[in-house]
């Protein structure tokens, strides 16, 4: 499975951003953040067929994670960003479901990551 995140970039408080993420393969697919000295951390993530989605507390109603299976594509729709959200911003894949989808163990593969970057 190969991953390619874009879409990241500087952004007003306030802005939107949409990342974007090319899949190959029948996936679970998750965006985990990453900020300077913190840990990575969950976000999202949503099933092959996207009837089990869900969000981290910390960005339900401003983010949304939806996927285009005939692009092979996931993304993560950011509203409403503020300065807190910037982060490297991580899609993570893995082949099955697992119930431990806020997991960073869950994933066994991974994209390169994208600057978010949020400015007050």
């Amino acid at each position: 499975v190969q991953l390619q995140a874009s879409g990241g970039g500087l952004v007003q408080a306030g802005g939107s951003l949409r990342l974007s993420c090319a899949a190959s393969g029948r996936t679970f697919m998750g965006w985990f953040r990453q900020a300077p000295g913190k840990e990575r951390e969950f976000v999202a993530a949503i099933s092959w067929g996207g009837f089990n989605q869900h969000v981290a507390d910390s960005v339900k109603g401003r983010f949304t994670i939806s996927r285009d299976n005939a692009k092979n594509t996931v993304y993560l729709q950011m509203n409403n960003l503020k300065p807190e959200d910037t982060a490297v911003y991580y899609c993570a894949a893995d082949l099955g479901y697992s119930g431990a989808y806020y997991s960073t163990g869950s994933y066994r593969y991974w994209g390169q990551g994208t600057l978010v970057t949020v400015s007050s």
